[in-house]
């Protein structure tokens, strides 16, 4: 998230906790470890032991592995002991290297969901940062169980946050074995909050909703972070389990089945996750505090004391740490084959960084925080040759807004960056040509020195923008009788946008319910806070007339070859907009022309030829005899031509 509300701090309550997890053991050449108390009396965690809980024995057993280094004591206690803090018969055993804390428990019930907490230096009670499922006795009471059914009741006898695990946890049995991920240049994301997109805020009602996003075109979903963060009523980006799935939208096997569902209908699943920082309650924040300077402990092995960035909200990882390179990786792969998703949009990608441009806002260290950064280019060029290792066609997104220098590595690498043009979009939209200026060329990666067709996921809204029609409404420019802050008039101008924005090539972003004309502030109710579900809109005829335009862009950018030229001409600068696509199969090329003025504007446009070109988008047609094709159009006409008819 680009910009943060003051909301998220507060939320930031040290609640202590612990979790656990089902674990296999992780195939991956960096240990993670650093420099620990080296012990000779010691002994080395069983072989094939991974991170947090590894079952054998059919599930009568446990080991229980921690990664501490530098602790004196760690006692394990849950509902298997009656959360005794015995450590004559408790005590996990340190590893000879002093970094890592483990134990068997036998006699287990492989059927039954057991609590467990770690208490460490006889004094800390913390969960398990591994965990995969967590029972917070805030928040979990205001979770229905029509949500989440059957959820485990908080133990007594414990204290704060505690983990879930079990050796045999019911199976979920995947329906869809083959999925084609849509190819990045035809990629059409919609973004949305589980909590504000469906008023049930779960994933079975998220399931049965699919047919709207079906029907609109879409080809991916991404969700807003869906692991465990702080409270419920949240946006998600004050992250504390990075393993366990949030409960407040539904169990682990209704997501899987939501995953599933998507890709039987041709939908790829792409996850924001956030690891540039942790909040509070984070069980890794909490093992390393320094209490007196309220910051993460100078011997933490994952975090920073300060934050290197002017945008920190939550506690900074240091990912030059072995340690911190470890877990991140650890936390992909396991989504990754998990859930069977297809993609993370990485969350403050920038903020992966230990190169300290100043901690409060202010121009010079935004600039200095954008500029180019071979630590970080070195950083996320071993992240994502990770997760292709893994997966090679997974998609990776990242809000980085660096310099273009930087951008462009990590394009030649295969990855995607988030392209804001809120601004200029807004200004068009309304009407207006400066202050700031209506110039949407961005849309187009050659403009930033780019040679990668998909480098740039664009758009004009997002979770963290204003929204476009409420711009319209509330600022938008008029002329007489034409006004853009009229609904109507609004909606129609929010067409035109979605025009030029779906045609320039690359993978494009709509944020949810933009394609209805969505007129609510990002700021109502607070700018984190829930949002009206207005599913009403969708009988608006003037709002399902802006549905339409959306859902016949989205089809036809997908299914002709001419949106993924690189042979492009166009001017986006002007009051006349234009842009001009040739056919690579020489089959149908484009013509995009708008009037985004409040008053009508001549223009003279070179089309390609001359003959019949044809307007997708009202049925109609033109016969060009000559060029320049001179045109006089009303405020807000916009026109889609192609030499023959596009597939929709």
């Amino acid at each position: 998230m680009n910009i943060r509300n003051l909301y998220l701090l507060l939320i930031g309550i040290l609640l202590i906790g612990s979790t656990s997890c089902k674990k296999t053991p992780v195939v991956n050449p960096n240990t993670g470890n650093v420099t620990g108390t080296t012990t000779t009396t010691g002994k080395d965690v069983p072989a094939g032991a991974g991170d947090g809980v590894t079952y054998i024995n059919n599930g009568t057993s446990a080991i229980f592995n921690l990664y501490a280094p530098g602790k004196t004591s760690v006692v394990l206690t849950g509902d298997f002991n009656n959360w005794s803090l015995d450590a004559t018969k408790y005590s996990m055993t340190n590893s000879t290297d002093g970094t890592r804390w483990w134990i068997q428990i036998d006699n287990l019930n492989p059927a039954t969901e057991y609590a467990y907490q770690y208490y460490i230096d006889g004094s800390i009670r913390v969960a398990d940062p591994y965990s995969h499922k967590i029972l917070d006795p805030v928040n979990d009471p205001f979770i229905p169980a029509s949500v989440y059914p059957n959820l485990k009741p908080y133990p007594a006898g414990a204290t704060g946050i505690v983990g879930v695990t079990q050796g045999t946890p019911t199976p979920y049995t995947w329906q869809t074995t083959s999925f084609t991920r849509p190819a990045p240049k035809n990629l059409v994301v919609y973004e949305l909050l589980v909590r504000d997109f469906v008023a049930t805020h779960s994933y079975q009602t998220l399931t049965d909703t699919l047919n709207y996003l079906v029907n609109l075109g879409v080809n991916a979903i991404e969700l807003m972070p869906i692991n465990e963060f702080e409270g419920n009523d949240s946006w998600g980006y004050n992250s504390n389990f990075m393993f366990a799935l949030d409960k407040y939208y539904g169990t682990p096997n209704a997501y899987k089945a939501f995953v599933d569902a998507c890709h039987s209908k041709g939908i790829a699943v792409i996850q924001d996750i956030v690891l540039e920082d942790q909040f509070g309650s984070s069980p890794m924040v909490q093992m390393y505090w320094n209490a007196a300077a309220g910051q993460p402990a100078a011997n933490s092995p994952w975090f920073d004391q300060t934050t290197m960035h002017p945008d920190g909200v939550g506690y900074q990882l240091n990912h030059q740490s072995a340690a911190t390179q470890y877990f991140a990786e650890n936390v992909m792969k396991y989504w990754m084959q998990e859930y069977k998703i297809d993609g993370f949009r990485f969350d403050e990608a920038k903020g992966y960084t230990q190169t300290n441009s100043g901690n409060v806002s202010t121009s010079a260290t935004e600039a200095a925080w954008a500029a180019y950064d071979a630590s970080r280019v070195a950083l996320w060029t071993k992240y994502n040759a990770y997760m292709k290792s893994l997966d090679p066609n997974f998609y990776v997104i990242l809000e980085m807004f660096s310099a273009n220098q930087e951008e462009a590595v990590y394009a030649n690498e295969g990855m995607m960056m988030w392209t804001n043009l809120s601004t200029p979009g807004e200004q068009a939209t309304m009407g207006y040509a400066t202050n700031p200026s209506w110039d949407i060329s961005g849309l187009f990666y050659d403009g930033y020195g780019f040679t990668v067709p998909y480098a740039l996921v664009a758009y004009f809204e997002s979770h963290d923008q204003e929204r476009l029609q409420y711009q319209n409404e509330t600022y938008g420019n008029s002329s007489g009788s034409y006004n853009t802050q009229n609904i109507p008039t609004g909606l129609q101008r929010d067409e035109m946008g979605a025009a030029f924005m779906f045609s320039s090539p690359g993978p494009k972003m709509v944020w949810q319910f933009g394609e209805l004309g969505y007129d609510y502030s990002i700021n109502y109710n607070g700018r984190t806070g829930d949002k009206p579900i207005l599913w009403n809109y969708d009988t608006d005829p003037n709002r399902r007339h802006l549905y339409g335009v959306y859902s016949k862009m989205i089809n036809m950018k997908i299914k002709n070859p001419v949106f993924t030229t690189t042979t492009f001409t166009y001017n986006l600068t002007g009051a006349v907009k234009f842009i001009q696509l040739l056919d690579p199969t020489n089959t149908a090329n484009v013509e995009v022309i708008g009037n985004f003025d409040v008053v009508p504007s001549q223009a003279s446009i070179n089309f390609p030829s001359t003959g019949t070109w044809y307007d997708n988008l009202n049925g109609t047609s033109i016969n060009i005899t000559s060029l320049p094709y001179n045109v006089t159009l009303a405020p807000g006409e916009y026109h889609l031509y192609s030499s023959t008819p596009l597939n929709q």
